[in-house]
């Protein structure tokens, strides 16, 4: 599983800027807490050679899955406990419940700079759950 700043990190493919080249449907894995972004580990050193060439070659633009091989794309976020595509409060409380275990290991191992970090990661999914609460409830409000 791949963490970040101790959350699970999220599943997806996106666009990445290189020097002047942008490079689209490029495999990463996104933070839901600190927002960090970064390439999945399984394609890196391809995302890297791709980037370069395109660069030297002045393009613009090029799509990821155009020049590399897919790499068993369903196997690709097995390790990720959510991915892009699941319901933004489902992965939310996915990771409030991780986070909650982690608390309870933190706590059991004596360890207040850890329950302090989670205590931080748990009010920030607090204040993102409660947005997607308020975006729920707002549409429901349109639609009634």
């Amino acid at each position: 599983m791949s963490f970040c700043c101790g959350a699970g990190m999220i599943g997806t493919k996106g666009t990445l800027r290189h020097v002047d080249t942008h490079i689209h449907n490029v495999p990463l894995l996104f933070c839901p807490v600190c927002h960090r972004i970064e390439v999945h580990y399984m394609v890196e050193s391809e995302y890297e050679i791709l980037a370069e060439y395109a660069h030297g070659d002045g393009a613009a633009e090029v799509d990821f899955q155009d020049y590399v091989e897919d790499k068993a794309e369903a196997g690709l976020y097995d390790n990720c406990v959510n991915r892009e595509s699941d319901d933004p409060a489902d992965i939310v409380s996915d990771q409030i419940d991780m986070a909650l275990d982690l608390l309870s290991v933190a706590k059991e191992l004596g360890d207040g700079e850890w329950e302090e970090q989670l205590k931080k990661r748990l009010t920030a999914l607090n204040e993102r759950r409660n947005k997607l609460q308020k975006k729920a409830f707002s549409a429901g409000n349109r639609k009634g």
